[in-house]
């Protein structure tokens, strides 16, 4: 994987940064619980190589800048399992990025003939890209991040443009765009769902189940 061009911003964007009309976004936490686990890092990338990371302190989450893009709806936000993403930017930065694509659901619909659609794997399979995946559980609430740490983070973000391409043509090729888009609509609900105690149930099953425990 070729060296990225890494910008790391403190609490926000620059006012005249722009991405066009569609950027790759990933975020990075201290775990998998937005109730808990507090959100570190917003990766951007318009595609063009280039890689934006936010970096935030503790509590320090005004970001107008950002915010502002996420709400955007002129600027669609390309994701890898988008769902995970949405609910922590709209806990911390209290706005729920629209309209939205994700990689995962895309590659769910096109790719049925494997069971792989981690980010990994569709880069390998669809760009030929090697991603390094060693960061992935590192203390992203460091105040000091690594070289390694911001590289494996704009990994996240520099390819997402690519594979949808690759993605759109594939779902276009089976008829399965419309179904496609249908789910990126309600991902933004899918992620309230979640962020309002129904992260754990089925709400389309005929029989509900509760969270245990």
């Amino acid at each position: 994987m070729p060296h990225p061009d890494i910008t790391l911003h403190q609490g926000d964007i620059p006012a005249d940064l722009t991405f066009g009309d569609a950027v790759a976004v990933d975020t990075e936490s201290l775990g998998l619980s937005w109730a808990r686990d507090r959100l570190c890092l917003v990766q951007l990338s318009a595609g063009d190589g280039k890689a934006h990371l936010v970096q935030f302190m503790p509590g320090e989450y005004a970001a107008p800048n950002l915010k502002k893009l996420m709400a955007d709806p002129k600027v669609l936000k390309l994701f890898h399992f988008a769902r995970a993403d949405l609910g922590m930017i709209a806990h911390y930065l209290g706005v729920m990025p629209k309209p939205v694509y994700c990689t995962k659901i895309a590659s769910v619909l096109a790719r049925t003939f494997t069971d792989k659609h981690g980010l990994k794997e569709l880069a390998r399979d669809l760009i030929s890209v090697e991603l390094v995946k060693e960061q992935q559980t590192s203390d992203w609430g460091a105040p000091n991040l690594t070289p390694e740490q911001l590289t494996y983070a704009a990994s996240d973000v520099l390819y997402l443009h690519r594979l949808k391409a690759k993605l759109d043509a594939m779902l276009t090729r089976e008829n399965r765009m419309h179904l496609a888009q249908a789910a990126f609509d309600f991902l933004p609900s899918r992620a309230a769902l979640d962020l309002a105690g129904w992260e754990n149930v089925d709400i389309f099953a005929h029989r509900p189940l509760a969270r245990q425990g």
